[in-house]
């Protein structure tokens, strides 16, 4: 499914964090909040998660029938299966929710009803979701984030921050419990998101290096069996073993993922991974829904669908796509603060035009 404070993973981010049940600031009127300090790992999260959804997605997109998902993978893309299928989209809904408190949090020192602000974003980001999903591709996830967002996530702010806690921990195993449930997951992981920003663990982000350190050796420890057991339950994808395995080595997988880029932000790598992966996250949501025309396009020039596609077709369209969308978003965000989308999407939520272009 990403601008200094945006509620969702398509979206930026900033430094303040809530930690308690924001209440509102006495304005009269929202107004535009002013540019901030950005957390370079999220927006580099953001933008790593972002390339393994098009890797994902890209054969299901181009296809001319609906694929099923999630597949016993063939015996020349069992990598695929392992490290790329469902890893992704639990980081994109982790950030979703730390994105939608760190705007509560904004909205509330600048407008009398904060809450609005976030109903208008996420009707705006289902609109959007909508025309992806009817116009493009029926298996658009702004939807079901916009829904879930909603649903679940919107009406959490009226509760204290343990309640979310405790809610996350039960939403997360429950989803296993009922068979990989991605609606459940997704719900799950929005909160858990939502927690960690109020309890202040998104501003300390990038402080540590052994809290991510020891709990990416434990997820990879844990992630082991997990796989064995997903390639265990692989010969027949209709049993619910499967189901619940993958979505178990996913959430496993996607939490590994998280972790060593923390680790990596902290060392001489840094620079490289912000300059590969931050252009492409500060700019998720309009590289989110360009990337399903450009996918569609390609289709048309070079004939065949998806389900016919090789592994290695398929990886360089994709690698094709992201250069390109790289290179448009890294000239794109010199000249201007927000990518197109993120300002369009950011001029609903505020109800007020924000300043586009950078100021010299």
């Amino acid at each position: 499914m990403p601008p200094d404070d945006s509620s969702a993973a398509l979206g930026p981010s900033s430094l303040t964090a809530s930690t308690s049940a924001p209440a509102p600031a006495p304005t009269s009127a929202p107004t535009s909040p002013p540019r901030r300090s950005r957390i370079a790992a999220l927006d580099v999260l953001r933008g790593f998660a972002l390339c393994g959804i098009l890797l994902a997605n890209v054969r299901p997109i181009a296809s001319t029938v609906e694929l099923a998902a999630p597949s016993a993978p063939r015996a020349t893309d069992a990598w695929q299966g392992a490290l790329v299928d469902q890893r992704f989209f639990p980081i994109f809904s982790l950030l979703f929710g730390i994105g939608f408190s760190l705007l509560l949090s904004s909205a509330a020192d600048r407008a009398t009803r904060p809450r609005l602000l976030l109903l208008r974003r996420l009707l705006v980001l289902l609109a959007m979701g909508l025309i992806h999903m009817f116009l493009l591709w029926r298996g658009d996830i702004l939807t079901i984030y916009a829904a879930v967002g909603l649903l679940v996530l919107l009406p959490s702010t009226w509760l204290p921050r343990w309640a979310v806690a405790g809610l996350a921990a039960v939403l997360v195993p429950a989803s296993l419990v009922v068979g990989g449930d991605r609606i459940v997951l997704i719900a799950g992981l929005f909160l858990l998101g939502s927690a960690l920003t109020r309890y202040g663990v998104v501003d300390r982000i990038e402080r540590s290096i052994r809290v991510p350190a020891l709990l990416g050796l434990l997820l990879a420890a844990a992630a082991v069996p997990a796989l064995w057991w997903q390639n265990a339950a692989g010969a027949d994808v209709a049993t619910s073993a499967f189901s619940v395995s993958f979505a178990l080595a996913g959430l496993l997988i996607a939490g590994v993922y998280v972790n060593v880029l923390l680790v990596l932000l902290r060392t001489r790598l840094r620079p490289v991974l912000r300059m590969v992966f931050a252009p492409l996250g500060r700019m998720a949501l309009t590289n989110y829904l360009s990337a399903t025309v450009l996918v569609l396009s390609t289709r048309h020039v070079i004939g065949g669908s998806g389900e016919t596609w090789t592994v290695t077709t398929a990886s360089t369209i994709v690698g094709a796509i992201l250069a390109a969308q790289w290179v448009f978003s890294s000239i794109w965000l010199r000249q201007y603060r927000f990518g197109p989308l993120e300002w369009l999407w950011r001029w609903a939520t505020w109800a007020q035009r924000p300043p586009l272009r950078r100021t010299p």
